[in-house]
């Protein structure tokens, strides 16, 4: 083997191991805030007008920093607002009239395997919670009866 020469650039092997494959560039174009991104940016934000030229770049940077800054914090839901649907699921089996897998499946756009495998894993293994099922008109309908004794 040949050792590489002081000024020979560096060959890298990509995921196959041959030199040069699958190998993401080593450079690239230097991000600045003066990208073509700005206008886009500027036009975004509320309560501006809107610009279709540019101008003076520099100066929309300079105007752009001190707009974003007056942005007001998001307003973050506390985690007891927001519903999952797991949350929506136990919901459904509270009701006295239960829920079939067909209309959990609906209702939360799951497969209807994916809402068995929550009802025995994580409803009945994690949780500990009872399910209840009984053939009706409808189907098969499940309901929560309350936690499973240990």
């Amino acid at each position: 083997m040949v050792p590489p020469s002081a000024d020979a650039a560096p060959v890298l092997a990509g995921r196959t191991g041959k030199p040069g494959g699958d190998v993401a560039k080593l450079s690239a174009p230097p991000i600045t805030t003066r990208t073509a991104t700005a206008p886009a940016l500027w036009n975004a934000l509320p309560g501006v007008e809107k610009r279709r030229k540019v101008g003076d770049r520099g100066a929309l940077i300079d105007q752009l920093w001190p707009a974003i800054e007056d942005l007001p914090d998001p307003e973050l839901e506390p985690d007891a607002k927001r519903r999952s649907k797991q949350n929506e699921v136990i919901a459904m089996l509270r009701r006295p009239e239960g829920a079939t897998v067909d209309e959990v499946a609906r209702a939360t756009g799951w497969q209807r395997h994916t809402v068995r495998g929550v009802f025995s894993g994580t409803l009945k293994k994690k949780l500990g919670l009872t399910l209840a099922s009984a053939k009706e008109e409808r189907g098969r309908v499940y309901r929560v009866d309350g936690p499973a004794s240990a």
